[in-house]
């Protein structure tokens, strides 16, 4: 006695289920697009610009054509920064956009340092721009001596010990 294989009978199976869905309408159902939204500057924005909501607005996409990539709600965009400039009426790249930093470069911080349960700080200067969780070098000011830590969220930074 032959037995039907395997994929014969998921062929007829499938086909079945096919034609079934066809006959009750279940296949003449037609899927309805939403509106896809861009963010787009009112203003010209320019690079390292902190972006406001008095400076973006949501608009409808009407090109089908349009390539991805592009950010689609202003509570993606507020607050960020602009790597680039972003030009007026121009959909605004993901990729142009980037978080503002913990510490800036030349601006005065506080240098952390803890052994056990000692804690030694002393004033500083950022050498580079970081965010939290980036290992920058830092000079203390007091001793000129340069150093390597990692940025805090409150914008000191932690020398960590070799």
């Amino acid at each position: 006695m032959m037995f039907p294989s395997v994929n014969a009978l998921r062929s007829a199976v499938g086909g079945a289920i096919l034609s079934l869905l066809f006959i009750t309408g279940a296949g003449s159902q037609v899927a309805v697009a939403q509106p896809l939204f861009a963010v787009v500057p009112t203003s010209t924005i320019f690079p390292g610009d902190i972006i406001s909501s008095s400076q973006v607005m949501e608009v409808e996409v009407t090109n089908p054509n349009l390539a991805g990539g592009y950010t689609s709600s202003v509570t993606d965009v507020i607050g960020k920064v602009a790597k680039r400039t972003l030009v007026a009426g121009r959909t605004i790249p993901v990729s142009s956009l980037r978080e503002p930093y913990t510490v800036e470069r030349g601006k005065a911080i506080r240098i952390m340092f803890n052994v056990g349960g000692l804690t030694i700080s002393a004033a500083g200067s950022a050498l580079q721009d970081a965010m939290t969780g980036d290992s920058i070098r830092v000079r203390n000011t007091e001793s000129g001596v340069t150093v390597t830590g990692v940025v805090r969220a409150d914008g000191n930074v932690e020398v960590v010990q070799k």
